[in-house]
């Protein structure tokens, strides 16, 4: 049965349905470490979660929550913070050990459509893309970036192949005026790309996307919140992270891969590794994708993966964080 969204949801949560079949019958205490809207924490609370610890680092979502809030009491707790934080966040409210962690990665539709807040370049409006609506803009980034280190991004974050004739397009034209808006920025983005095929991605998308991740430190918060997960869930407790690009599912799979014993093994360019006692056990070998029917309803699920996992008994440990597949740019070059 198709678990239905609250009409009063602004944001469908994606892969929800096979979430909740997978750790049902669902009971604990769960965390759900990117709250949007608030889709994964009602439907674990209505299917019987005894209480759900709910983390953002937007604080709009939770005034936005407070229309439904309350009817769950003590059993919702709202937590502003990083996911990334979320061990410590956890520890702070006497959380852990937890039968449950969801993830959902990147930005929230409901972020999307708000104008002001400047993640889309389908809207125009403040180039902003701050997900805690405090820290560093994209506009600073754009405007004050060396060139070599815009294209950097563009390439790393977003796969972006013109990344460097958008890069020097955009140094030349921020000698003349600063970039303010999103229409601004796409609008060079796009005349520095070839006119796109029928079907094809808007020319913006996937540079949109790369400033979104710089500014909001997206996959370094992903890792972190990956090795948190693990530290506060209990024996039994199920992560579920669900992803929007390839860049968050390979650090996703190889994250699982190598904490649950399967890890490709060493070579000749690689030495093996000393074996270690598995923390999770995978729950299916690949990633569940969204239904056609669920794709037709929400076509925001159409790229999105969910990854599931069980939480073994080995004590949580120290995690190489190279071998997840990271993009090697350095954060550091922004500042």
């Amino acid at each position: 049965m198709t678990h239905a969204p609250s009409v009063s949801a602004p944001h469908i949560p994606v892969l929800l349905d096979p979430i909740l079949a997978a750790v049902a019958p669902v009971e604990g205490r769960w965390l759900d470490g990117t709250f949007g809207a608030g889709g994964y924490t009602r439907a674990l609370l209505d299917a019987g979660a005894a209480k759900v610890f709910a983390i953002d680092r937007d604080p709009e979502v939770f005034e936005r929550a407070k229309d439904w809030a309350d009817e769950y009491g003590d059993r919702l707790v709202l937590i502003e913070g990083e996911f990334g934080d979320l061990a410590e966040l956890a520890e702070d409210h006497g959380a852990a050990p937890l039968s449950g962690v969801v993830l959902d990665i990147g930005v929230s539709s409901m972020q999307i459509d708000q104008a002001e807040r400047g993640f889309s370049f389908a809207q125009d409006g403040p180039l902003d893309m701050r997900m805690a609506q405090s820290g560093m803009t994209a506009a600073e980034i754009v405007n004050e970036a060396e060139e070599g280190v815009l294209a950097d991004i563009l390439f790393q974050y977003g796969e972006e192949r013109a990344s460097r004739r958008i890069a020097r397009n955009i140094v030349k034209a921020r000698k003349v005026v600063p970039f303010l808006t999103t229409a601004q920025l796409s609008e060079v983005i796009e005349n520095s790309l070839p006119r796109p095929k029928p079907g094809q991605v808007h020319p913006a998308t996937r540079s949109f996307q790369a400033l979104r991740i710089a500014v909001n430190d997206e996959l370094g918060q992903l890792v972190k919140g990956l090795k948190a997960a693990e530290a506060v869930l209990g024996p039994g407790g199920v992560l579920a992270v669900v992803t929007f690009h390839s860049l968050e599912d390979r650090i996703v799979k190889r994250f699982l891969q190598a904490r649950s014993g399967n890890a490709p093994k060493g070579n000749r360019y690689a030495p093996e590794r000393a074996e270690e006692a598995p923390r999770f056990e995978l729950m299916g070998r690949k990633a569940i994708v969204a239904t056609a029917q669920e794709i037709e309803a929400n076509p925001r699920a159409r790229s999105a993966k969910l990854r599931l996992a069980r939480r073994l008994d080995a004590p949580a440990g120290d995690v190489d964080t190279r071998s997840l597949g990271l993009p090697g740019f350095d954060r550091g070059r922004l500042i």
